[in-house]
């Protein structure tokens, strides 16, 4: 089995550090690839870098067709339904993976994730999903994204100060990490705040190789019907269905 994790936006090392955790859980015969986008934004963080970062994800899923399955390595879940359209096997969002995953160990989670501004998009996921009865509350930390890529930043400490107050106010059983950056995080504070911490990313691998196994696909009627085929002009021509 073969699982492609696209991390939308350019930082290689939050891409890396994506691949090492899927690399972790993947079951023994699962290969996993992970890659980036060579243009676009550093950081997701907010509606608009979503946007500029769509293009490049689903570049990368069309010239991988040969994949048992997708992850996408945001938690925002950046361009999920146009990929979904673009790709025959599954393809799983690490947010919407981690809200499976806490539903299913949780009678109520909180969502901890970067900067303010991303805490809309994370509501309005939980709303379109299903989740939002199951989530106590979304909090930031007040942590940008490419701090946790940087040594000596306090981010993890700041998350870890944010996690304990959830664990204490919002009557929460449960955490959701809500950035891709924060995967390798998971284990360590799990053990610090004796609490299930959910990371997306690893969920996601396990529930992609779970539909592959399945013989699950997805559905090609609907919403996620192939693209048609047409030219789109200027700078998007590549991109032509």
């Amino acid at each position: 089995m073969r699982i492609l994790i696209v991390n939308p936006n350019t930082t290689a090392s939050m891409t890396a550090k994506l691949a090492a955790v899927a690399r972790r859980v993947a079951a023994v015969g699962t290969e996993i690839v992970a890659v980036n986008p060579s243009y676009g934004p550093a950081s997701i963080e907010g509606y608009y870098d979503e946007a500029f970062a769509a293009p490049g994800l689903l570049e990368l899923i069309a010239k991988a067709p040969d994949f048992d399955g997708y992850v996408i390595g945001c938690f925002d879940d950046t361009g999920l339904d146009a990929a979904r359209a673009l790709a025959a096997a599954p393809v799983v969002g690490i947010g919407e993976a981690a809200f499976h995953a806490a539903s299913l160990i949780a009678g109520k989670f909180s969502v901890v994730t970067t900067l303010a501004r991303s805490v809309a998009a994370i509501e309005h996921n939980l709303v379109r999903y299903g989740f939002a009865a199951r989530c106590a509350k979304v909090r930031a930390s007040d942590v940008a994204v490419l701090e946790l890529e940087e040594k000596g930043s306090g981010a993890r400490a700041k998350l870890s100060a944010e996690i304990a107050r959830a664990l204490a106010e919002d009557g929460c059983e449960a955490i959701v990490l809500g950035c891709a950056g924060m995967a390798d995080l998971a284990n360590s504070l799990a053990q610090e705040h004796d609490a299930p911490i959910v990371d997306g990313a690893a969920a996601a691998v396990k529930f992609c190789e779970a539909l592959a196994a399945l013989g699950l696909k997805t559905a090609k009627r609907g919403g996620y019907a192939t693209p048609q085929a047409k030219t789109y002009a200027g700078e998007f021509g590549r991109h032509s269905p």
